[in-house]
């Protein structure tokens, strides 16, 4: 009579504790989070989570790990942030190729308009490179990826950029904030007539002025220091048109700086990885094989070595 009771309650232990054991193993996988600036961000209006950009670490398995690194900036349209499929997945996806992803929290409209977001991503990448001995990393192979605004933003990293301050107070301030090379996945490119206008709207005003809608129109800052871009974007996108990508992989080969664009027949916008789409599901696989080509997936020998 008792012995269904028995290993009832024994069945019942052992349920909690591979459940306890499995909520330990997810804790130990949560990605580490690192403020950008732990002194409070310049232009800080106050000190919520929103007022402080940050950077959430991604690693992959240590046998994985070849150096690369990836800033990862979810969309959203300025005004909010994907970070799960456009952010957490994206450097989970990453890990797999052995790719360090940090998944970028960036400041957001209404209490933040340019140059906010900018500045934002800009110490991302310097704070990437800044710790690459520390963290294993290449600090010459530190790329910068983007999904529809933040697509933008990831493109403006791309365009906007200096080689630091050689006197800076901070270390950070003195490395290189220029990205080795660029992914844009359905980005915002350009403010101008193809542009999606809340993401305009949510960064610089209702009515900017018209020079600096040209300044952060980003397929008029292409330059020949511009670094090799991987764009990808849907024919059918009627969120951000693909124009936008045309326009910015139009100006790099007119600077003949490499660059390579997938566009997609159909497809609706923000489809993140498109992981339950037969079709689209194929662009994360083109750009596997672009980073490969590259010799971004390669193991460098100090970083085997560690």
């Amino acid at each position: 009579m008792h012995r269904p009771i028995r290993f009832t309650l024994t069945f019942a232990v052992l349920i909690v504790s591979g459940l306890l054991a499995a909520a330990s193993l997810a804790r130990a996988a949560e990605p580490q989070m690192l403020p950008l600036w732990p002194e409070g961000a310049p232009g800080a209006v106050g000190t919520e989570d929103k007022d402080k950009p940050a950077i959430f670490v991604h690693k992959p398995a240590p046998e994985k790990a070849n150096g690369a690194a990836v800033i990862i900036c979810p969309g959203g349209g300025y005004g909010h942030l994907a970070m799960t499929y456009e952010g957490h997945e994206v450097a989970e996806w990453y890990n797999e190729y052995g790719v360090t992803g940090f998944v970028l929290r960036y400041r957001l409209a209404p209490r933040y308009k340019h140059p906010s977001p900018m500045q934002d991503v800009q110490r991302a990448i310097r704070t990437v490179r800044a710790n690459a001995k520390e963290w294993g990393l290449d600090p010459n192979r530190i790329g910068v990826m983007g999904f529809s605004a933040g697509g933008h933003l990831a493109s403006t990293a791309a365009t906007h950029f200096d080689d630091g301050e050689s006197k800076a107070k901070d270390p950070i301030d003195r490395v290189s904030c220029r990205p080795d090379f660029a992914v844009l996945a359905y980005p915002v490119i350009t403010f101008g007539e193809f542009t999606h206008t809340g993401s305009r709207d949510n960064l610089l005003g209702k009515n900017p002025d018209p020079k600096l809608v040209e300044l952060m129109s980003n397929e008029k800052q292409v330059t020949d220091k511009t670094p090799p871009t991987f764009l990808f974007h849907t024919g059918t996108d009627t969120a951000v048109p693909p124009e936008n990508s045309l326009l910015f992989y139009a100006a790099m080969r007119k600077v003949k700086v490499p660059a390579e664009l997938h566009v997609y027949e159909e497809g609706r916008h923000g489809v993140g990885l498109a992981t339950k789409d037969p079709t689209l599901s194929t662009w994360p696989e083109c750009l596997a094989t672009w980073l490969e080509h590259r010799k971004l997936l390669e193991k460098k020998k100090e970083t085997a070595a560690k």
